[in-house]
């Protein structure tokens, strides 16, 4: 079950968004900032317009921590999870704050927005699919993530409607190829992982086979992972381990696509995983402009006849 897009935010603690706002304005500007000079502190308002009609908004926490570490009131005008549209150009926020702090925090609240909001805008097109398709299992991510951005980007997975799998290499056990070949067997490696993890965590296993599957859920294994098969041969063997193991859960993993993912589709499937949710997932264009002062009438320079 998806969480419910306007609740995702909930998730994230506040000193988190804090620290993580705080890190990318360090990268950004870790000394002098000499073109804020040029702005000085006067307040002034920009506007955030999204020019990818039709996205999923998402990101919008880590957007506003930004521009509060700088001083800077963030006014949003849809909300996360909304989707923008359909107009070419959409006025999506305002931001107000002092020129040169609003100018500190533009590019690191953007990037993330546009790389958020990207991944979203995915997975609510995946997750679509699967509904029409009448499929009732998980679409989920990976762990194929960027590097000190893997917060932003599962967070992103349940802003767009889809499972974000495990979080990372201790929040659930996952044996690969190499695992089992580096223990000797797949019963080995189940055997020593749960020796470890104990009752509190499930234990996944990649099987290239129906066989490797069977000795997977024989072992003890909570999911199996059929990696890389053919729709066709990946129907054949989940319909297989589910009469044998009726509460396993399958997992079908490896060269899934958003236009294969059909195929893919089974009642005896659980689960589909796709890398490319956030392997060259396109962004949404955003940007951030800045309006110039109106002068009243009453400021305004006046004219003199001679």
């Amino acid at each position: 079950m998806s969480t419910p897009k306007h609740t995702a935010t909930h998730s994230i603690p506040p000193h988190t968004l804090a620290q993580l706002a705080q890190e990318w304005l360090a990268e950004d500007t870790p000394n002098f900032d000499p073109a804020g000079v040029c702005v000085g502190s006067q307040e002034v308002e920009a506007r955030l317009l999204c020019k990818t009609p039709h996205s999923i908004l998402a990101g919008s926490p880590f957007f506003t921590a930004v521009f509060t570490a700088v001083g800077c009131n963030v006014d949003w005008i849809h909300q996360e999870g909304a989707e923008i549209g359909p107009d070419d150009v959409t006025l999506t926020a305002v931001v107000r704050g002092p020129a040169r702090c609003l100018l500190l925090g533009e590019r690191a609240a953007l990037n993330c927005l546009a790389r958020a909001s990207g991944i979203a805008t995915r997975c609510s097109k995946l997750q679509a699919r699967a509904m029409a398709g009448g499929w009732h299992g998980e679409v989920a991510g990976t762990r194929k993530t960027t590097p000190g951005f893997r917060l932003v980007e599962k967070y992103s997975m349940l802003v767009g409607g889809v499972s974000m799998h495990r979080q990372d290499l201790s929040g659930m056990v996952m044996l690969k190829d190499n695992h089992v070949w580096a223990s000797g067997s797949i019963t080995e490696a189940v055997k020593a992982a749960r020796s470890v993890c104990g009752f509190s965590s499930k234990i996944e296993v990649e099987c290239r086979s129906a066989e490797e599957g069977r000795e997977a859920a024989g072992a003890g294994a909570d999911i199996v992972m059929l990696d890389n098969f053919q729709p066709q041969e990946l129907h054949v063997a989940a319909d297989e381990l589910k009469t044998e193991f009726p509460t396993l859960l399958i997992e079908a993993s490896g060269g899934i696509t958003p236009e294969n993912l059909a195929m893919y589709f089974s009642p005896h499937v659980d689960i589909i995983s796709l890398g490319c949710i956030t392997q060259g997932c396109p962004v949404v264009d955003f940007s951030l402009k800045v309006q110039k002062p109106v002068l009243s009438q009453a400021s305004a320079p006046q004219s003199h006849d001679d």
